[in-house]
């Protein structure tokens, strides 16, 4: 086992899932014990949503094991804390037992948790939280432009969890839930871990995202949606995830097939904008290391990142 343990972090579509493979069977050729891959993927969780979520395949699940996907029904809530809570005690066991942990996913939330803690906002108050989930969002976005314009500026204007979340801080604290998170952003990480990030250019990932999308309907998309919503599996949580919001809405007649596709493509290279401002955020950790996201699968980057963990193995003498 070595020494530190690789997080890999990167845009939706681009590539983190073969990297993180290969880093694994990359650390079984030089170690004899292949790492294994912990999902940090808020969406993977849910049993049963596979094709839009991108899990991995049953052949990539089968040649590298994976862990924490698959954990939750889909009518469940699930939160960063929950996984934080799962996840530490499995690194731990894992290194344990001479195995290198492998953390990937989109859910960039989840890798600055693992890396440097939670960020301890005020407990949730349901009755503060349906107080101002019953204003009109029009009036609720104006509030949020004028007590916290870097959340405005930051959150789409139909976010409404996160925009709600965002004033029931600032009315439990008196301050903006951006400046709070400031006090999380100290980049003084784990010493256990090394982040590994993907960057991508906008258009490039974009093409990508367009592709993923189209493979998916190819794939199944549309009748796994059926299958779950008219099973009411999906729950508020679940229903939200990209693609399958959008597919729900062409079952309850509100778009065609076509335009529900074309939304999940929108939407999703929306969100791949978005978690450039997480990426933006984590660059900024010291000794991390970064990486064209166009050579993520040809071998080379999985390698470089064995070799960077293997040189901090030999300076620490173990």
């Amino acid at each position: 086992m070595l020494t530190r343990f690789p997080v890999i972090v990167g845009p939706t579509a681009g590539g983190k899932t073969a990297l993180a493979i290969g880093v694994a069977q990359r650390i079984g050729e030089l170690t004899g014990r292949v790492g294994e891959v912990v999902s940090a993927d808020s969406m993977q969780v849910f049993r049963g949503m596979d094709i839009g979520t991108a899990k991995p395949t049953i052949e990539e699940r089968g040649e590298i094991p994976h862990h924490l996907i698959d954990i939750v029904e889909p009518t469940e809530s699930f939160s960063v804390d929950r996984w934080l809570g799962l996840a530490e005690p499995l690194i731990e066991s894992l290194r344990g037992e001479g195995i290198t942990p492998v953390v990937v996913g989109g859910t960039h939330l989840y890798a600055k948790a693992l890396l440097e803690g939670m960020f301890e906002g005020p407990e949730p108050n349901e009755a503060l939280r349906a107080e101002i989930a019953a204003m009109e969002p029009n009036e609720r976005r104006r509030w949020l432009e004028e007590v916290d314009p870097v959340s405005a500026q930051r959150l789409h204007r139909n976010d409404h969890r996160r925009t709600i979340r965002a004033l029931e801080v600032y009315r439990a604290t008196g301050q903006p839930i951006s400046e709070l998170q400031q006090q999380w952003d100290q980049n003084r990480p784990r010493p256990d871990a090394l982040l590994v990030g993907l960057e991508w250019e906008s258009e490039a990932i974009n093409r990508r995202i367009n592709a993923r999308v189209r493979q998916m309907v190819e794939q199944g998309l549309v009748e796994e949606v059926r299958g779950l919503w008219q099973a009411g599996r999906l729950g508020p949580q679940a229903s939200q995830a990209l693609g399958y919001k959008q597919i729900v809405a062409h079952f309850e007649g509100r778009c065609s097939l076509e335009e529900a596709v074309e939304a999940t493509k929108i939407e999703t290279r929306r969100f791949a904008k978005n978690q450039r401002t997480w990426l933006r955020r984590l660059r900024m950790t010291p000794g991390s290391v970064w990486f064209r996201g166009e050579d993520a699968t040809s071998g080379i980057w999985a390698q470089s990142i064995v070799d960077k963990m293997l040189m901090d193995h030999g300076r620490r003498g173990l």
